[in-house]
């Protein structure tokens, strides 16, 4: 499609940042966004910019509606097309998803857990990408929202082992790894395996345990073994860590160090449910039904077999060179901004790489998009950054932080 001759302003949409652009004549009116349909000013003081940053409108009066012009979108290929208008060049667009098995199987795992489990949409879907991705999730929380209930209600749905560990500040690695006991009828020692021989662990609390049982928690989550007595002792795979930590109590804690951080693929944030979820969950779980009953409710939709299959599969998603380049540089980017006294890993970019990939098998597609390393970056990128002392001191957030940072990386066209 050519392009007007009229001057065009471009800016982002505040919601779901798809790149739109609309004549100049339209500042001062109403621009929607033909993606996610979200209405916001078209800003007087961006004429002639490159870009700017849209802010959402709070209220729509009539007579800002009636003003308001459908803009045009930028795809991911980089084309322009009026919205609801049909491409001139059908590759123009992206093909839609496609009903593959791995997204019919999340949406099958979804259904299931609503049944149970109310609300926390971002910690379920952390969850699921990281056990599909071979990964770990560290949940910051405070106590009641259901963690426990989370666990249980994966191992139901996805046929695997789950098991829970309170952290505790006498807690020794042997608690949670097993030791070899004596048995007096043969006379020898026989290795009694922990509760981390499972496949969904929840460890509860984790930084109230001393450093020597995180040193020993460290090996299981890199390796998928333990060693006892110089005897490795294989576990079962899939194998996820659920890790929890309390905000706002510090008391007996102790700070996870950063290598340790460094092996979780993301740090999750779950806050309290709104005020419809909880009122949902005052319905649900209000009756004193023992838990193992309500359970009943729920299917088993898959298998640890399966689910290894479908992680292996996604490797197989494509991601662009481009995108590799997106992700390279949003990593690098964390070691030079001025707020971060210590920037992230390159496992930091391999969780991104591994992740963006499993959204994109649950969303039924063979490639990655930019949106889906936007939609991990946050979790991926928080606890692998150490803010400066005088970033601290101003007041800066980690999370405030890191989305400027995200913002400030072109978004590539592909």
């Amino acid at each position: 499609m050519n392009m007007p001759d009229s001057p065009q302003i471009t800016f982002s949409c505040s919601q779901c940042q798809q790149l739109l652009r609309v004549p100049a004549e339209k500042i001062g009116s109403l621009a929607q966004c033909p993606n996610c349909g979200n209405l916001q000013p078209v800003d007087r003081a961006s004429q002639g910019s490159p870009a700017m940053e849209a802010r959402p409108t709070t209220s729509d009066s009539p007579a800002q509606l009636d003003q308001h012009s459908p803009p045009e979108a930028l795809t991911p290929t980089g084309q322009i097309h009026e919205a609801g208008a049909e491409s001139a060049d059908p590759a123009a667009t992206l093909p839609p998803p496609r009903e593959t098995p791995t997204r019919l199987l999340f949406e099958r795992i979804m259904r299931e857990v609503e049944k149970i489990y109310v609300g926390q949409d971002e910690l379920v879907l952390g969850a699921l990408t990281a056990l599909f991705s071979s990964g770990h999730v560290l949940i910051e929380s405070v106590p009641g929202l259901g963690k426990t209930l989370l666990v249980r209600t994966l191992g139901k749905v996805l046929g695997c082992d789950f098991g829970r560990i309170q952290f505790t500040a006498d807690l020794m690695p042997s608690d949670i790894t097993g030791a070899p006991i004596f048995n007096m009828k043969t006379q020898e020692f026989q290795f009694r395996a922990g509760p981390v021989f499972t496949q969904l662990l929840l460890a509860d609390e984790i930084n109230r345990a001393p450093a020597k049982t995180h040193a020993a928690l460290l090996e299981i989550m890199q390796e998928y073994h333990v060693t006892v007595d110089g005897v490795s002792h294989e576990l079962r795979r899939p194998f996820l860590v659920l890790a929890t930590q309390n905000p706002i109590e510090s008391e007996g804690t102790y700070n996870l160090p950063e290598a340790q951080l460094d092996r979780f693929m993301f740090k999750l944030r779950a806050d309290y449910p709104t005020e419809q979820e909880e009122a949902e969950i005052l319905r649900m779980h209000s009756r004193q039904i023992d838990l193992d009953a309500q359970l009943e409710a729920v299917h088993r939709v898959t298998s640890p077999e399966e689910i290894l299959s479908i992680t292996q599969a996604s490797a197989e998603v494509a991601v662009d060179e481009k995108l590799i380049d997106y992700i390279n540089k949003m990593v690098r980017l964390t070691r030079q901004f001025p707020q971060f006294y210590m920037g992230a890993s390159p496992r930091a970019g391999l969780a991104l790489m591994q992740a963006c990939r499993t959204l994109a098998a649950f969303a039924g597609r063979d490639y990655a998009v930019p949106d889906d390393v936007v939609q991990v970056a946050l979790p991926a990128l928080r606890h692998r950054v150490v803010l400066s002392a005088e970033a601290e001191v101003e007041g800066h957030h980690v999370d405030q932080l890191l989305t400027e940072l995200i913002r400030s990386v072109e978004v590539p066209r592909l």
